[in-house]
């Protein structure tokens, strides 16, 4: 009988194992510094030649490998990392495979060049397409270089899928990037065809490496974010919603110190920021997750780019919590200041823990004069305090208020700003239950079109819910018996009409709303809110400022614009050059 199955030699089981693990050469540029990180290097060098269909050179100054190692590791499943199944529950490396130095080797001419700090010499290994070619002595300091020369030589149809010189740096650089945000306590360069493209002194917090990688200015829009609970802990940087902008945003999760991609987390991020940004607006995050290792399963895939959560619902619901909890501070409001102090976020080795410094305040109302607290405020009714302990109010072009604060100065406007006290409130009532409309003396008939008529008949009970009591008139026509009262300037018609306009033709705001609750509750407290060009006594600024700041939210308004700009003492000083 003839053997129809055969065993594989390890230069073709390596070469089917690189399909896996080698995709191009920002691959084997994870692979090469994740193991320089892994050997404890506290500077990285990796440098690109045509994109690194060149070459790609990575070099560390890391513990280095004595010659048996180094041979050992050109051998597939051979690692230093784990030594049984059961580390798998606890991996702290990020390799642990020991698929991604055979894979590499068995696709390019590679060089292996390392040296232990107590060996006399070092050993340099030359490897070609997955066969050992030479091994000698090498005069080098402590540490490991690996050049990759030549890639996918021995398989052309693979090396027609690269992409570009310049798409294969960018992809190359994003990696690297994210390796560097994930240690910023290790200096990394890159360099392609000898030109310069990240220079990263090592530093302290993860601001300052975002600092370094895209400018300043950006460090400046990031705020601190955090969350823990049932031993998952969420600490990180989010953008500003007034900063938050349309296009691409830069989005890095990390998990025990690892990279990782997760859509899902990306998703709870956005709910966290849910009417706080236009719906075309990606920000910025930075989010480092601190779980138990046997909550995170890190072998799901060769690349290690995806990881397995055995409580997804939970970190989900952590990660929304702690964004939505960095939104609802002050430093998270627009501002006026051009130098702005950039946050600190203290990120350890991948095995401790993270540490925040200047953590947020929970009392919104710290940045008023000493004493003023708000407590939960209902429709209508004032906060009773000594008028010495509350901010001086004044409104300007019948559109702003502005308000004394310990360092500098607020700008409200008086829309957005009630916008946001309208939709809470009407979202806290229909989770209530409801609530109930002030009954007119003359009802308002109206006539509107067919579409309205059944958006108005499919929506009646959310509208009746809301204080809006409508009923059928005959033909095109419906009559309102009761209407919310917002404010003594609401037009009642005026706002039934355009919210109805809206909700039938649809919008923006209309569409980010995650429902139909929230679909009513922004269209009423755009319509229905204080208008731009209203004048207002001081008793009614007064109470739009305290019902404002009893919010969840008061620094942002349902369409994703800012209630409230900030000035400081600082910004004003160094503009009168004082």
């Amino acid at each position: 009988m003839t053997r129809r199955i055969n065993v594989l030699t390890d230069v073709v089981a390596n070469q089917i194992a690189a399909g896996e693990v080698v995709e191009r050469p920002a691959s084997i540029v994870k692979e090469l510094v994740e193991n320089s990180l892994d050997a404890r290097a506290s500077r990285v060098e990796v440098s690109l030649l045509r994109g690194g269909k060149g070459e790609i050179r990575v070099s560390d100054d890391g513990i280095g490998m004595g010659r048996e190692d180094a041979l050992l590791s050109l051998d597939r499943h051979a690692t230093s990392k784990i030594s049984s199944s059961s580390d798998l529950a606890s991996v702290r490396t990020f390799g642990f495979r020991g698929e991604a130095l055979p894979s590499i080797a068995a696709v390019s001419r590679l060089n292996l060049d390392t040296r232990e700090a107590d060996q006399g010499v070092g050993t340099q290994v030359v490897v070609n397409g997955g066969r050992i070619d030479t091994v000698e002595d090498s005069a080098r300091q402590r540490g490991t270089t690996v050049e990759v020369r030549n890639l996918f030589f021995n398989a052309p149809a693979r090396a027609k899928f690269l992409k570009s010189v310049s798409v294969e740096v960018r992809i190359a650089s994003d990696v690297l990037t994210g390796l560097a945000l994930a240690n910023p306590r290790v200096s990394f360069s890159l360099t392609s065809n000898k030109r310069s493209l990240l220079d990263l002194p090592a530093v302290d917090d993860a601001a300052a490496r975002v600092s370094q990688v895209w400018g300043s200015d950006q460090g400046g829009t990031l705020i601190l974010a955090r969350a823990e609970g049932s031993g998952l802990e969420v600490k990180g940087l989010i953008q500003r919603p007034d900063a938050a902008k349309p296009g691409r945003g830069r989005r890095y999760l990390f998990v025990n110190g690892r990279p990782f991609k997760a859509p899902k987390l990306v998703q709870a991020v956005e709910r966290g920021y849910s009417t706080t940004i236009p719906q075309t607006a990606r920000p910025w995050m930075f989010l480092y997750l601190q779980v138990s290792p046997g909550v995170v399963d890190v072998n799901v895939h060769p690349t290690k780019a995806e990881v397995r959560f055995a409580q997804d619902s939970q970190i989900e619901d952590l990660v929304e919590r702690a964004v939505r909890s960095a939104l609802e501070d002050e430093k998270s409001s627009a501002t006026f200041d051009r130098e702005l102090e950039t946050p600190r976020l203290l990120v350890h080795e991948p095995q401790e823990s993270l540490e925040l410094s200047d953590p947020p305040t929970d009392a919104q109302m710290a940045l008023f004069l000493a004493g003023s607290e708000v407590g939960d405020l209902t429709e209508g009714q004032l906060v009773s305090k000594p008028e010495e302990s509350r901010p001086n109010l004044w409104q300007i072009l019948n559109t702003y208020i502005l308000a004394e604060t310990r360092d500098g100065l607020l700008i409200i406007d008086q829309h957005s700003a009630h916008e946001r006290v309208l939709f809470q409130r009407l979202m806290d009532a229909f989770e209530a239950g409801g609530r109930d409309g002030q009954k007119l003396l003359f009802p308002l008939t109206i006539r509107l079109t067919t579409p309205e008529l059944n958006l108005v008949e499919e929506l009646r009970g959310l509208l009746d819910r809301s204080g809006f009591e409508v009923e059928p008139f005959g033909g095109d026509t419906v009559i309102l018996r009761a209407v919310p009262n917002p404010h003594p300037y609401f037009n009642a018609e005026r706002a039934f009409r355009e919210m109805i306009d809206e909700l039938t033709h649809g919008s923006d705001l209309v569409r980010s709303a995650k429902n139909q609750h929230e679909k009513i509750a922004m269209t009423f407290a755009c319509k229905g809110s204080i208008k731009a060009g209203q004048q207002l006594a001081d008793i009614e600024m007064q109470e739009l400022f305290d019902q404002l700041f009893s919010t969840d939210l008061p620094h942002h308004d349902v369409h994703g614009r800012p209630t409230i700009i900030r000035l400081s003492g600082t910004e004003l000083a160094r503009k009168f050059g004082r």
